[in-house]
């Protein structure tokens, strides 16, 4: 697929992500340290989609090294999944956020955005060719469904894509952080385990 901003369609993971670096598919690029591309293996089984990059991912220029991260890493560990195994990334490459003293707040990315960055999603999906892709929250739910789909009503089951993966939807880690309660906590981080195990048991 060619991209209007970019000579040549990406041949590789590692073309999407020097690409990325140049994109200005939308205005977030210019308030982001830098773009952060997926990471895993050429041909990962499984795919892990999240919403977008934090301040962390962005100052790091990894996915998912931050407070959600380490949520994450520790329920695909309790899962029986290991994350060298699978492509992790995010349906927004470039950090949203609003500047507040020293510190940058999370901003929730638009569907315009999501729309914008689809582009290198699909190039990611078309290169990684995972059979699984796990959409985790509304934002990756809209960027590999391409539509809304509700998460509470829905989680825990298989779509077929039009590439062939089956999509599989569940929250996303950083929700768990949010709560107050830690009995609220727990039982969500043992439902998004149960999510985990579930969505890398369609792999068998």
């Amino acid at each position: 697929m060619a991209d209007p901003n970019h000579a040549e369609t990406p041949r590789s993971l590692g073309d999407v992500a020097k690409a990325l670096q140049g994109c200005r598919r939308c205005g977030l690029w210019a308030h982001a340290t830098q773009a952060v591309p997926g990471e895993g293996p050429a041909h990962a089984p499984m795919m892990l989609v999240g919403e977008q990059p934090g301040d962390q991912e962005d100052l790091q220029g990894r996915p998912f090294v931050g407070p959600a991260g380490a949520v994450l890493d520790r329920a695909l560990e309790a899962a029986g999944v290991e994350r060298g195994r699978a492509y992790v990334t995010n349906a927004v490459k470039h950090f949203k956020n609003e500047p507040r003293g020293k510190r940058r707040l999370h901003k929730t990315p638009n569907r315009g955005e999501i729309a914008a960055c689809r582009w290198w999603l699909d190039d990611e999906r078309r290169l990684a060719r995972p059979r699984v892709i796990v959409a985790m929250g509304g934002s990756a739910v809209l960027a590999v469904f391409k539509r809304p789909i509700p998460i509470l009503k829905n989680r825990g089951r298989a779509f077929q894509l039009e590439d062939q993966a089956q999509g599989f939807i569940t929250v996303h880690p950083a929700s768990l952080l949010r709560m107050p309660a830690e009995a609220d906590r727990l039982a969500a981080f043992e439902a998004f385990v149960r999510d985990l195990k579930a969505a890398h048991a369609l792999l068998a």
